[in-house]
């Protein structure tokens, strides 16, 4: 079956291109940048395509003959629309491997449509989210009537240059929780708390993080906030975030920004990656005051995200799924963190 990473030539991208051309996979590799694209499909002795994400009618075109596509081209707020419209059109399924709330929220909206031309819909099969959407899966199981779901990460690997435009792009908006049922907007590092994610207790901040909308809809528990660990000094970065937001908005400094990050930041090598594990937690609570508290360790997010995506983007093309918007956990249940390679077993007490 024939399947198409596009943004291969990201850095991302290029990790899950080699990861499967090592598998003995076919990936058609796509991008903008024919250059760039083609010359790593020709080392890879892979097919390939160059095209933009400009119009879903002429990105369908090119997707003839695709049975599943995995978008790992950013920014996916620019990105994801296009390509989701275009798979629907197409009937390919329909990946990705973002982290971000409003990219999962319009994915959403677009289950009806993907139910009618019989395309999943699952963003999110890298580090975000699988290994926190696990985890919350997991304690919805251990604690069934939970109305209150915390989640959260730890982890010291730096950051590729598209995960650092995509935070920069996000810290204007500030902070993200879902409340009964409802997302709501709130500031950056609004609540500060003490957590062991798997490696002593951190002090930790709240953030806008992905699972904010998709815990809710693997889960269905109603109040869900993300933390990450920080420093006291971190807290007071993040407050300051909050004043300076109307200023970080404006187009040019979001410009400015981002050439800054493609010219001095490359992403983490090999070796960085491999020394720099992952620790989640999460927390459900019910109305009654009962707890349950999950842990698991993994490798660090990029690469989880490798394995991830390519366990998910394999299941697709091998098993039939329930059309439409779905998420890591619901399209293969609570057990897919610890089979992957670096995975780990859930704990829950």
């Amino acid at each position: 079956m024939a399947w198409m990473i596009y943004g291969a030539n990201g850095y991302t991208g290029e990790l899950i291109a080699r990861e499967a051309a090592a598998r003995g996979m076919s990936p058609i590799l796509a991008g903008r940048n024919q250059d760039k694209v083609q010359r790593l499909a020709q080392e890879l002795k892979l097919e390939h395509r160059a095209f933009d994400l400009d119009t879903p009618s002429r990105i369908a075109a090119q997707l003839a003959g695709i049975k599943v596509v995995l978008l790992a081209a950013g920014p996916f707020s620019a990105t994801s629309q296009p390509m989701v419209q275009a798979c629907i059109q197409a009937g390919a399924h329909y990946l990705d491997i973002t982290g971000e709330i409003d990219v999962f929220e319009q994915v959403f909206c677009c289950d009806a449509q993907a139910r009618q031309a019989g395309v999943v819909l699952c963003p999110g099969v890298g580090f975000d989210v699988i290994p926190t959407d696990c985890v919350a899966a997991a304690l919805k199981q251990a604690l069934p009537d939970a109305v209150e779901l915390r989640l959260g990460f730890d982890t010291t690997v730096s950051l590729s240059p598209g995960t650092l435009k995509t935070t920069l792009e996000s810290t204007p908006q500030g902070g993200r929780v879902r409340r009964d049922g409802q997302l709501k907007r709130v500031p950056l590092a609004h609540e500060v708390r003490r957590i062991d994610f798997g490696r002593g207790e951190r002090l930790a901040a709240s953030v806008p993080w992905g699972d904010v909308s998709t815990a809710f809809h693997s889960t269905g528990i109603p109040n869900v906030t993300v933390f990450v660990p920080t420093t006291r000094l971190g807290v007071v970065g993040m407050r300051l975030g909050n004043v300076l937001g109307p200023l970080l908005k404006l187009p040019v400094v979001q410009r400015f920004l981002a050439a800054l990050v493609t010219k001095t930041v490359k992403g983490p090598d090999e070796a960085a990656r491999a020394r720099m594990p992952a620790y989640v937690w999460g927390e459900a609570l019910n109305a009654r005051g009962e707890r349950r508290t999950a842990r698991v360790q993994t490798v660090n997010g990029y690469s989880l995200t490798v394995p991830g995506a390519l366990a998910v983007t394999n299941h697709l093309l091998t098993h039939d799924a329930p059309a439409g918007f779905t998420t890591p956990s619901r399209l293969m249940g609570t057990g897919l963190v610890s089979q992957l390679p670096g995975g780990g077993q859930i704990v829950i007490e």
